[in-house]
């Protein structure tokens, strides 16, 4: 695991080196922000109740994070092969898994301290209203794992594509599929129609998470997802060392 941790370590220092994480940061508690304020808060005259203004709050920050995944994700592979040290990793004596773990935590601890920053907004709503840390805690466990899932899906992309630029265009294709497949399914029979709202990426799946209810099966689908999309860069980077 010495190897895991050397990746891990050298993609954290690339993205507080890069200006590409501090103005992804800078993004997205820029729009958390504003979400919180127009959409949680306000965009209504009648009070709203402390859950409800926290569940709106959890559901901008899915999307943000969501965003933030898939910009961070795209140069773990594909910045590799413009910068030309693809080559260094497929001849080191590390294994694909241990690189594409290392990379994966990378980006989850970015996506993690991002997260954690925007934690005074749900403390905000202790100012003049009553919220169950029980609701806290599963509604950013619920934005972590989706931030989990996306990088995941934006990793394996990143393995794919031979640029940042086609690397996030796939990425963010691949997860609004995932997104849209509940629209999908509104039109669809049974039980492909059940089917299609299981395998949305957020739809049914974050509204668990959005209002406090932890589900043992939502956290399992967001684990196998990660799984899936690790796995399948693993394979891509085994193709790409042996072509």
């Amino acid at each position: 695991m010495s190897h895991v941790g050397l990746i891990f370590s050298r993609e954290l220092k690339a993205y507080l080196r890069s200006p590409l994480g501090y103005a992804a940061a800078a993004g997205v508690l820029l729009i958390d922000g504003i979400w919180f304020m127009a959409r949680a808060l306000g965009g209504t005259e009648e009070k709203r109740l402390s859950a409800t203004v926290l569940s709106e709050f959890f559901n901008g920050a899915s999307g943000t994070t969501a965003i933030l995944a898939i910009a961070l994700a795209m140069r773990l592979v594909a910045a590799e092969e413009d910068a030309g040290t693809l080559v260094l990793l497929k001849t080191a004596p590390v294994s694909d898994w241990e690189v594409v773990l290392g990379k994966f935590l990378g980006v989850m601890a970015v996506i993690l301290a991002v997260t954690g920053l925007t934690a005074y907004m749900p403390a905000l709503i202790l100012v003049n209203g009553k919220v169950s840390y029980q609701h806290v805690l599963v509604g950013y466990a619920g934005v972590m794992l989706l931030g989990g899932a996306v990088a995941a899906i934006g990793l394996f992309a990143s393995a794919l594509a031979k640029s940042q630029v086609v690397a996030a265009i796939l990425g963010a294709v691949l997860v609004g599929a995932m997104y849209l497949w509940w629209l999908v399914a509104k039109i669809a029979d049974p039980p492909v129609r059940d089917v299609l709202e299981e395998l949305a990426i957020h739809h049914l799946r974050m509204r668990d998470f959005m209002t406090g209810v932890l589900r043992l099966e939502n956290v399992v689908y967001y684990l196998a997802v990660a799984f899936f999309f690790l796995l399948a860069s693993v394979k891509t980077l085994e193709a790409r060392r042996w072509r």
